[in-house]
């Protein structure tokens, strides 16, 4: 199975036609990689997919040292080089030409820098946001996306498998979290999709805390929150915690709350009702439990090409839960000194309004 790019590209220059733009300059690596299959950070370099409107043209202007790799592997066969002497705008003048008078730009991408950079350029243009247009195209994902999410998914937990069996007294968590990505690369993932979350004992009370030189010892909560992106450039997300040695009652009850908060969201899941009632679903089970105020976050968060996407999983969201959306259940539980407990899953909202779960590590509480 592969990705129809043009399919993408025919729906992209639909909605710029509703909104009379003649030219679409995405500049987001993520979005030019969804519509065109190049893959590439430029990092300070100018890179940009633009589509003119009113010529059907395609062009994909890319760093002079990327040419040839964008040859192999985008759809866009017309691809401009920019070398590092040359000024991108420059280039994009001479390309498209000073009369253009409504140009689409991801504005939450664009910098203030770029953007007085495309007056001076054209400035007869004024400038339309087709952020929110690429982001609704990209918040369903087709069943081929959604096979290339489970090879994320798919390596990541084998790491997982491998890692835990890594872990003892005295070892730290940068320790386990330099294994746990060494492990990503030799189970096939590109790298991490972020940067991997190794926390032990009291720290696994900070949702997105930093391994560190802290040495494991009995009795810690292990809270491993990490992720791959693939080759085919697609990610993964995935939280588990354990306990070191022995488990106390009391970090018994926090993470069986936290498991029964977890499948209580994936059992809400479902298209047709409010994205809220997932949250609430979840939320409910710890704040009745009286943990509420020690669970600080969204239940959950799209992800895809990116590891944070559309759509927001929170109690207040209103938006009706559909088929093809993707997300993750992740309650916790973060009690200082304790510890924290976190289970996190990836769900996808099926072709029939049903939930899949892609996710499969055990979930009982493990002890290492």
């Amino acid at each position: 199975m592969t990705i129809d790019h043009q399919a993408r590209i025919k729906q992209l220059k639909s909605s710029l036609t509703k909104k009379n733009i003649d030219i679409a300059l995405i500049t987001d690596p993520s979005n030019v990689f969804y519509y065109t299959g190049f893959n590439s950070d430029p990092h300070e370099r100018f890179m940009a997919f633009v589509v003119d409107n009113r010529t059907d043209d395609l062009k994909l202007f890319v760093p002079a040292l990327d040419k040839e790799m964008a040859d192999q592997d985008s759809v866009i066969k017309n691809s401009i080089p920019i070398s590092d002497e040359q000024d991108p705008f420059v280039v994009l003048k001479d390309e498209l030409g000073e009369n253009i008078e409504k140009i689409g730009v991801e504005t939450k991408h664009v910098s203030m820098f770029r953007h007085q950079k495309l007056q001076a350029a054209f400035p007869k243009a004024s400038y339309k946001d087709i952020q929110e247009d690429i982001n609704h195209q990209r918040l369903k994902k087709s069943r081929e996306e959604i096979n290339y999410l489970q090879e994320a998914v798919d390596i990541i937990e084998k790491v997982l498998e491998e890692g835990i069996k890594k872990v003892k007294i005295g070892m730290t968590e940068a320790e386990l979290a330099a294994e746990l990505e060494f492990l990503m690369k030799k189970f096939g993932a590109s790298g991490p999709s972020f940067s991997t979350i190794v926390l032990a004992g009291e720290k696994s009370a900070l949702p997105h805390g930093v391994p560190g030189d802290r040495a494991f010892k009995k009795g810690d909560f292990l809270l491993i929150d990490f992720g791959v992106i693939t080759p085919k450039g697609y990610c993964s997300d995935i939280t588990r915690t354990f306990v070191i040695g022995e488990a106390s009652d009391k970090q018994k009850e926090i993470y069986n709350i936290v498991l029964e908060s977890n499948e209580a969201g994936i059992e809400a899941v479902k298209a047709g009702v409010p994205l809220k009632n997932f949250d609430i679903a979840a939320r409910n089970v710890i704040n009745d439990s009286g943990y509420g105020d020690y669970f600080h976050n969204r239940v959950g968060h799209g992800l895809g090409i990116e590891v944070h996407e559309e759509p927001s999983i929170h109690n207040k969201n209103e938006e009706i839960a559909e088929a093809g959306l993707f997300f993750t259940i992740e309650p916790g539980i973060y009690l200082p000194e304790l510890g924290g407990v976190r289970i996190e899953d990836e769900v996808f909202i099926n072709e029939n309004g049903e939930r899949e779960v892609l996710t499969s590590f055990p979930k009982e509480l493990k002890v290492l």
